[in-house]
């Protein structure tokens, strides 16, 4: 049984059977879409309705795969689908979307990622940035900033992570002082993704002692006194960013909620990496499985069913993450579990590639050794394995700190 052979019968990403936890599958339990046309009455008939748009419309990208192109790639797919209503279903109106279920978003992300219209990590990082504008920022300013990030118009950046904060957030260093009504903020980020594309910056500072001494910020990254350093990654591409601010003031009125409400914030960013961006992850992921599969031996079939599986598995779990998020519930340390799960799979994968096609990933194809290369990360980025297993041992087993 070939991994591509199976996926009729079992489920494949863009096809998938309510028996594998397809978007599709799940219509009738979300029901209609609330301010939809007729054609998108439904989760199925909005997927059904996105795919003929997307066949009459070529968003196909060049042959030029750098990052500054899927950048403005990416800008490219989002302003096509914002501007046919597509990327604006799944937000609320006040913020200039359409309204209806936030599995909509899903399924418009997975049918990206299954067409290689654009990189998943930075299509989904919309995932993480605008909800975070929604619920923490003033209503006047989410209405005027959420557009532009939805529109394609603007790339944002979140500045978290520090030379000594990566995994441990909460020892954080940068530096927020108040002088009047304005904020003067001096430090350090790094592994800042985009943030030399960035026009804005959800960005966490140390305004006193301990959790309760976070403070979030949103800025432009114009302001004078931020310099941003790009870092040449291994799988040679400048996805991430060294930034320092130096003196960067910035207005009270672009406070994200309080003064300490910064980790309650991250808190509720960190879960929204592991539901939509995921699901869009997990769909794009399938297809170069099936890319491998095509190319392999069919004597190959049972590493090819073992990497399957661990997709399967994820693709499974994160449907559940998504059908919490569509029932408003909140999203806490049990994502956890979806993050170690990918970074497995996703891992598994191009392990399997590296095995099954001898010397195409050290010696030929230079787009597959990047995403192997690029795995390498998946369990280090948005939270380390370890500290991952930490977070269930402790949180959901409740086995204690020892």
């Amino acid at each position: 049984m070939s991994v591509t052979g199976a996926s009729e019968a079992t489920g494949s990403v863009t096809g998938a059977s309510e028996a594998t936890g397809s978007v599709t599958g799940a219509s009738e339990a979300t029901g209609s879409v609330t301010g939809a046309s007729e054609a998108t009455g439904s989760v199925g008939e909005f997927r059904t309705a996105v795919r003929v748009w997307l066949d009459e419309n070529d968003l196909t990208p060049g042959p030029d795969l750098t990052f500054d192109k899927q950048v403005e790639q990416l800008g490219r797919v989002r302003r096509a689908l914002y501007d046919a209503g597509w990327m604006r279903y799944g937000w609320p109106k006040e913020v200039g979307g359409l309204g209806g279920p936030a599995m909509l978003r899903a399924v418009l992300g997975e049918e990206v990622a299954t067409r290689d219209l654009a990189e998943p990590g930075i299509y989904s990082m919309i995932e993480v940035l605008a909800p975070t504008m929604i619920k923490y920022a003033s209503p006047e300013l989410a209405a005027e900033m959420v557009p532009r990030l939805l529109d394609g118009s603007e790339q944002w950046c979140q500045g978290f992570s520090e030379p000594g904060s990566g995994s441990d957030l909460a020892s954080l260093s940068t530096r927020a002082e108040q002088r009047g009504d304005q904020w003067v903020i001096n430090g350090q980020k790094v592994w800042t993704s985009l943030a030399q594309f960035a026009t804005r910056c959800v960005l966490l500072t140390r305004t006193g002692p301990g959790h309760d001494g976070i403070t979030a910020f949103f800025l432009d990254m114009d302001t004078p006194g931020i310099t941003v350093r790009p870092l040449t990654t291994m799988h040679d591409r400048e996805e991430f960013c060294e930034v320092y601010f130096d003196d960067v003031v910035v207005p009270a009125d672009r406070m994200l909620g309080n003064p300490g409400d910064g980790w309650k914030l991250a808190m509720d960013l960190l879960p929204h990496e592991r539901s939509s961006c995921f699901w869009h992850r997990i769909a794009y992921l399938f297809t170069r499985l099936d890319q491998v599969a095509a190319v392999s031996d069919p004597a190959d079939d049972r590493e090819l069913g073992d990497a399957y599986l661990a997709l399967h598995t994820v693709r499974s779990r994160s449907y559940g993450t998504q059908k919490r998020l569509q029932a408003g519930l909140p999203l806490g340390p049990e994502t956890s579990v979806d993050k170690v799960l990918l970074a497995t799979a996703e891992q598994q994968l191009f392990d399997t590639a590296r095995d099954l096609i001898p010397g195409r990933i050290e010696l030929f194809d230079t787009e597959l050794r990047t995403e192997f290369l690029y795995s390498r990360a998946a369990s280090i980025y948005g939270g380390t394995a370890e500290i991952q297993r930490n977070i269930i041992a402790r949180r959901l087993l409740q086995l204690g700190k020892e």
